[in-house]
């Protein structure tokens, strides 16, 4: 299993165990980096410390923020899928970088992810929804 392949099995075990999804914002919304393609993903993260991870990276006052499992499913990927964003999932290492996957698919860890994307450190804000 790949790297990006290990974080998101961890990602969908650790959520159904917590029923938590983790996220890291400012006051204007979170990260939404641009891909290569063009495409934008929010990423998630399945534990606190993983979320602050990422925090740290980014820095730029990035805080960590919780959410449940069932507002995330309901509300967060259906706005998601609105504002034609992909959904990052345990994005990892130096330069964040994993998986992303169209809303639609991210709240069913049995289905695959579109694609595995190098998620640069460039960071462009979504508006707060």
């Amino acid at each position: 299993m790949s790297q990006s392949g290990s974080q998101a099995a961890a990602f969908f075990r650790d959520v159904r165990q917590s029923g938590v999804v983790w996220l890291v914002r400012d006051d204007e919304g979170s990260p939404a980096p641009l891909a290569a393609d063009g495409t934008r993903s929010l990423p998630y993260w399945s534990t606190t410390a993983r979320a602050a991870r990422a925090a740290k990276i980014w820095a730029n006052g990035l805080r960590v923020e919780s959410m449940p499992l069932d507002v995330w499913r309901d509300s967060d990927l259906p706005a998601a899928s609105s504002e034609g964003l992909l959904i990052g999932i345990n994005w990892s290492g130096p330069r964040l970088v994993g998986w992303s996957s169209l809303p639609s698919k991210s709240s069913d860890g049995s289905r695959r992810p579109i694609s595995s994307r190098n998620r640069s450190a460039e960071r462009a804000v979504a508006a707060s929804r």
